[in-house]
């Protein structure tokens, strides 16, 4: 004989992401405003420039200044467990935890790279609640979630987007030469 209460059955013929975050929920939930978008999204694109199929977890001290981030490929399958966890691995590796502190005075952003349309989807629902979790174990601040996909980024749940970087823009690996000449050459060579 067994004894307590059974979970009620699925009425969804195919299971959702474990756990998610609809964009209504993320909007309502008080999210601090990046000061400046383009300069955190463009300092972590250009610290990890990110392929599709990538994130990138940061923390941002008072001053919205990158004090740390590290980049990872999502686990799968595409689960908000799986990608608290991930992003929990990633915080303990790069941050010390601060739980001992009253409120939280750094903000832990998340950037995805992927493919496809820039809208929300289920995976984004669940990065959000991972994130959202992985930031009270760790004694964060939760900020934004931005994804960045071919047409630029986008930050949900702000409706703030730019088209540069993107997904597919590329950091030359060499630096722009000539054959000589005054430093003015090299940036009329850059500028082209």
């Amino acid at each position: 004989m067994a004894l307590g209460f059974a979970p009620p059955p699925s009425a969804d013929p195919c299971p959702r992401l474990g756990r998610l975050l609809e964009p209504a929920e993320w909007a309502a939930a008080g999210i601090p405003l990046l000061n400046n978008p383009r300069e955190v999204i463009t300092g972590l694109h250009t610290r990890h420039l990110p392929a599709p199929a990538t994130a990138v977890v940061a923390v941002l001290d008072p001053d919205q200044r990158i004090a740390a981030s590290a980049s990872f490929p999502p686990p799968v399958p595409a689960d908000g467990w799986e990608f608290r966890n991930a992003l929990l691995d990633r915080l303990r590796r790069v941050i010390p935890h601060d739980l001992r502190r009253r409120t939280p005075v750094r903000t832990a952003v998340l950037l995805h790279c992927r493919a496809g349309e820039p809208h929300w989807t289920e995976e984004d629902g669940a990065w959000m609640w991972g994130l959202r979790d992985a930031c009270t174990l760790h004694g964060l601040r939760c900020g934004a979630y931005i994804t960045l996909t071919a047409g630029g980024w986008q930050i949900l749940g702000e409706g703030r987007s730019g088209r540069r970087p993107c997904a597919t823009a590329v950091r030359r690996s060499t630096p722009l030469t000539s054959g000589g000449g005054a430093p003015q050459a090299h940036r009329r060579t850059a500028a082209r």
